[in-house]
């Protein structure tokens, strides 16, 4: 009888388990849904709109929907559709025939008519070639063909004199005038408090602020908070040793903090939020938190590209002129990379360097 019970069991448990091509779908089902939650918000509407610009241009351009693999020939086509060059008369030419152009730009699948920048068309075949990997299909992304012409544009760009556009930083200087234009009205006291939380706590994303929860601020006596930033660009690819998810908000920023909070009346949820006269609303999105910034730079007089990636350079820029050491600054901006700040800390202290003082007595 325990030979026959034993025997029932393990049928039982064999027909309970997965073939292997079931396990294999399984698993990538699973690998999938671990890429979606990793990803973040901003990441994952990024590619969404990338591939539905590609379906879209495909069906202007060649008349069929778009299937993967995507043929090497169509990405080649891409390319040069989109990115500009100078052609044997010495003008500057791009292949997208003007009827799709119009035809993208009225289904609201592109802004404007014309180019893109190098750095928009790179975006797009990355998401392209990210979604073969997953599809586990042929890339042609990744062809020595499609390789070599974007490394060629990109030097061709550099020897018209294009450089990559950045959002003017906002230094100290254009800080206090932005934050002169904050009153003591509930919308002046969130603008004050947004701008310094988002400055003294490391330069943080449009994204971060928005995403700032009373439930990661901890009060520390009369010095300010300590936020832990549970969710940053940076930790999606795991924290760093050289990082700490604590960022400090003290002094000034902490008493900006502090008021917004108590004229608010905040208790639990979203710090910054959006303001329906004087009642209090959910929380802010990335790109209202962009606007903010902007709208504080328009009213200071301030000239320059701003947007909510200047409180960031910003940061940056200024604590490199106060000779603050560059690991220090990157734990709290959290860059993982010495390239990706490096030239934000050399244009701070450009004029700090000793050797640009050669001719004084």
């Amino acid at each position: 009888m325990k030979e026959i019970s034993a025997n029932s069991a393990l049928a039982q448990t064999v027909h309970q388990l997965v073939l292997p091509e079931q396990l294999a779908q399984q698993a990538a089902d699973a690998v999938r849904e671990l890429l979606a939650e990793a990803a973040a918000a901003n990441t994952i509407r990024s590619y969404a709109s990338a591939l539905r610009y590609w379906a879209g241009w495909h069906a202007a351009r060649y008349g069929i929907e778009l299937t993967l693999p995507v043929p090497e020939a169509a990405v080649l086509q891409f390319v040069v559709d989109h990115v500009v060059r100078r052609n044997a008369d010495g003008d500057l030419a791009w292949e997208l025939p003007p009827a799709v152009d119009q035809a993208l730009v009225a289904a609201g699948l592109k802004a404007k008519p014309g180019p893109w920048t190098l750095a928009t068309v790179r975006h797009r075949v990355a998401v392209l070639s990210t979604a073969h990997r997953l599809k586990q299909q042929p890339n042609p992304c990744e062809q020595p063909a499609i390789r070599t012409v974007l490394s060629r544009a990109a030097r061709a760009a550099v020897k018209r004199g294009e450089r990559p556009r950045k959002k003017t930083a906002i230094t100290l200087a254009e800080l206090e005038a932005m934050l002169a234009t904050c009153d003591d009205s509930l919308e002046g006291l969130r603008d004050r408090a947004l701008l310094c939380f988002g400055f003294a706590s490391g330069g943080r994303r449009r994204s971060e602020i928005a995403a700032a929860d009373l439930r990661d601020l901890r009060r520390i006596g009369a010095q300010g908070y300590i936020y832990r930033l549970e969710h940053s660009k940076t930790q999606q690819a795991g924290v760093t040793a050289s990082s700490t998810p604590d960022k400090p908000v003290l002094d000034r920023a902490a008493l900006a903090l502090a008021d917004w909070l108590d004229a608010a009346g905040i208790t639990e949820g979203a710090i910054f939020r959006r303001l329906w006269k004087r009642r209090v609303g959910p929380a802010l999105s990335p790109s209202a938190v962009g606007e903010i910034v902007q709208r504080r730079a328009r009213l200071a007089g301030l000239e320059g590209d701003f947007g909510g990636h200047s409180l960031r350079s910003g940061f940056v820029t200024e604590a490199s002129r106060q000779g603050v050491s560059l690991p220090a600054i990157m734990q709290l901006t959290e860059h993982r990379a010495v390239s990706s700040v490096v030239g934000y800390f050399q244009a701070g202290g450009a004029t700090g360097n000793p050797a640009a003082r050669l001719l004084e007595d």
